[in-house]
């Protein structure tokens, strides 16, 4: 897969079930660690680890496994899912807006998304 399809296909998924507020950033210009990075909430601790553990299986299965396994950050309020060109980061919200990734890579390239969809 290549670094669209993986990151299209980690929305898709962060939709699916339900995250929030999920934001796509094309960060190639700006960084050599990733070409896309992914930002969403989820509503609770539980949440976090039930997208985390989806979005890993899921995308392994479609041949792309993680790098390492996901790593727990800030009292497991935000978790890392690192698959080399992609690295998406679930978040609580209060951890979200502390951490403000956004703003952090502001230079980064905001993507819109529709479905799974980069349009």
């Amino acid at each position: 897969m290549n670094p669209i399809e993986i990151a299209q296909l980690a929305t898709l998924i962060l939709d699916e079930k339900k995250a929030r507020d999920i934001v796509v950033l094309k960060t190639f210009d700006v960084t050599v660690l990733a070409d896309y990075f992914i930002i969403a909430t989820a509503g609770s601790v539980r949440q976090i680890k039930a997208l985390a553990d989806e979005l890993a299986d899921r995308v392994a299965e479609a041949g792309e496994p993680a790098l390492r396994p996901v790593r727990k950050q800030d009292n497991n309020t935000w978790m890392l899912i690192d698959f080399g060109s992609v690295i998406v980061h679930i978040f609580t919200e209060e951890t979200r807006q502390f951490y403000d990734l956004e703003r952090l890579w502001g230079d980064a390239t905001p993507v819109k998304v529709n479905k799974g969809k980069f349009v």
